[in-house]
């Protein structure tokens, strides 16, 4: 065989081992597959603010959660119930996690997995009694872990959100899909 001709075969062989290990990453990190539909909404409210800021415009892939675990940090489209429009937070916990409540100068800080969670401005989530009443039942319920299907999510301000402080932990079958902004 020629060289140039050896040389061909071995760029395609390369190429083609590239390709392929790409295309297995992608998929191992991200199946678009069970994504029903995408649509196009402006945020509205201040609780992602930061992250997602008020007038912004993001995609939400309904569905992704079908096939997708979700994972710290993943951007989400949450059913509020009784709430007719979506509302988007940040996935802090997720099943396996540890999580519980502790009380330090009055106020209650959330820790998970023995840190205590702050946002991406590093500013502590702090709750007062009222605040953390919901999550207290959690804690007392599941000893402290979040089941299977399970998690907690946040806005991005620590006090006064629409979030798992108010609710609780939220099921998988809640979240309608993955926000991409």
């Amino acid at each position: 065989m020629k060289k140039t001709s050896k040389r061909k075969l071995f760029w395609i062989f390369a190429i083609g081992i590239i390709v392929s290990f790409a295309l297995k990453i992608n998929s191992e990190t991200k199946n678009y597959s069970c994504v029903t539909k995408t649509e196009t909404f402006t945020v509205r409210g201040k609780s992602m603010v930061g992250i997602v800021d008020e007038g912004k415009k993001v995609k939400i892939l309904y569905g992704y959660y079908g096939c997708n675990p979700a994972q710290k940090g993943d951007v989400v489209a949450y059913n509020y119930s009784g709430n007719p429009n979506l509302i988007i937070k940040t996935v802090w916990g997720v099943p396996g996690d540890v999580f519980k409540l502790r009380m330090d100068n009055g106020k209650w800080e959330i820790m998970l997995n023995n840190n205590i969670l702050a946002n991406s401005n590093n500013q502590p989530y702090l709750l007062d009694n009222g605040e953390a009443k919901m999550l207290k039942l959690y804690e007392k319920d599941y000893q402290g872990k979040i089941p299977l299907d399970t998690y907690l999510i946040l806005g991005n301000i620590t006090r006064g959100s629409l979030d798992s402080t108010r609710f609780g932990l939220v099921s998988k079958d809640d979240i309608a899909g993955k926000v991409e902004y």
